[in-house]
């Protein structure tokens, strides 16, 4: 069922501003009509040209409104200087209410840029219709018939104008929920390696299960990518690496490792590299994010560990391919896992339990129960210990009470962390990063 209209009003022919208010009105009048029973949200798009003053393209729009009784509350003007501060504010206004079925009445000649816009501020979460706005003067009939652009592929210069627009504009937002903020660990030199990992301030995402620094877009999310690229550019900005040589790991909650400079799997849950300059993330909202470093070697890694890829050995295996790669000694290896849901808080069904009671009963909380608690980090640390890991080269605060804590539960701390546990579909993800320093 449609739940919002946007209506965009942005870039019409100069022959047509004096008609504008004649247009909406009309526009207004079909979409009651149309809308008895379920009406949506609407939202009109207009441009507010340099120097205006907001408030007055606003009443000028206003005065086609009148009449509208049943539109009234639900209805909004957006006036902006650019297409992407106006969309990006109808955004906020469509997540403010869930909503994620649109129509878009807008002028032909606009769809195919407007779908450009779309394809980079929105994802897979929202579905789109379009429909013509009838454009027509008292001298000329401007609307244009579809197959005159079907087929047609915006040019690549429009394309790359757009996105330097969209980039511009969130380049331009405020931080959000305080500064950008970065653990570190104390057993990873600095003078060799650049480490950090991440927490949910100091950013630009806005929902809030995603706020503010999300480092993760989905198909299932609302944040989009340009939204992760952009707090992924300030994040580059504070710790100091390029985000340009940066890489993510491609969850797949198994145990499969990238070699960076080969070819590149699929899916992995482990990168290793000795490259310098070239930054390895792991991602984490409860999953424990856990970073390798061999000072002697000059070698460094990140993994992704949940459940399925603790009981899976991901870590050693990441280990595994930094000794087999580049000739590192197990025992020089240095291991930190980051932020992650701790036994207080994470439950897994009895079968899955079992596994990890197998490892060590002490990972294990209340075994009897048909949800027993899990400690997927002391899980890692014994499987990391058993394959030759010294158990002083391993970072986790939650057992070794070191003074400076990085192994905080995510789902008890949510003014710090994210947690699919806590937060549900919808939720952000912070990252552990690392690189070799030039």
């Amino acid at each position: 069922m449609l739940e919002a209209i946007l209506i965009d009003l942005f870039s019409l022919p100069s022959n047509l501003q004096n008609n504008i208010q004649v247009l909406l009105h009309n526009t207004l009048e079909a979409i009651e009509k149309c809308s008895a029973i379920h009406a949506p949200c609407v939202y009109v798009m207009c441009c507010q040209r340099q120097g205006s003053k907001r408030k007055g393209e606003q009443e000028f729009l206003l005065a086609a409104l009148r009449g509208f009784q049943s539109l009234k509350k639900r209805l909004e003007v957006v006036c902006a200087q650019t297409t992407a501060a106006a969309l990006y504010t109808i955004k906020q206004r469509l997540d403010e209410k869930d909503l994620s079925i649109i129509k878009v009445i807008l002028p032909t000649l606009r769809k195919d840029l407007m779908k450009v816009y779309i394809d980079h501020l929105f994802t897979a979460v929202y579905q789109f219709e379009f429909e013509d706005l009838q454009v027509i003067s008292d001298s000329e009939n401007l609307q244009i018939s579809e197959h005159q652009h079907e087929g047609q592929i915006l040019p690549s210069q429009d394309v790359a104008l757009i996105r330097s627009e969209i980039q511009m504009y969130l380049e331009s937002l405020p931080s959000l929920k305080g500064e950008l903020t970065i653990l570190r660990s104390s057993l990873i030199p600095d003078d060799i390696f650049l480490h950090g990992f991440t927490t949910r301030t100091g950013g630009i995402s806005y929902i809030p299960t995603l706020s503010s620094c999300n480092l993760f877009s989905s198909s299932k999310r609302r944040d989009p990518q340009v939204v992760v690229k952009e707090n992924l550019r300030r994040l580059a900005n504070v710790a100091g690496f390029n985000p340009e040589t940066f890489h993510r790991v491609k969850v797949d909650h198994a145990n499969a490792v990238c070699i960076m400079g080969k070819i590149e799997p699929d899916d992995y849950d482990g990168i290793v590299t000795d490259q310098k300059g070239v930054t390895l993330a792991a991602p984490g909202a409860d999953c424990i994010p856990v970073l390798f470093a061999d000072p002697v070697r000059r070698a460094c890694g990140a993994a992704h560990s949940g459940w399925k890829g603790t009981l899976l050995g991901v870590s050693m295996a990441t280990v595994n391919a930094m000794v087999s790669e580049y000739g590192c000694n197990v025992k020089d290896i240095l291991v930190v896992l980051g932020p992650s849901v701790g036994p207080c808080c994470y439950k897994l069904p009895h079968e899955s339990a079992k596994e990890f009671h197998r490892i060590d009963p002490k990972c294990v909380r209340l075994f009897d129960s048909a949800n027993p608690y899990i400690d997927i980090r002391r899980a890692t640390r014994i499987l990391l210990e058993r394959g030759g890991i010294l158990p002083e080269n391993i970072q986790d605060d939650s057992i070794t009470d070191q003074n400076q804590n990085i192994t905080f539960c995510t789902a008890c701390h949510p003014d710090k962390f994210y947690s699919h546990f806590r937060d549900g579909t919808n939720f952000g993800t912070q990252i552990g990063f690392i690189s070799i320093k030039d």
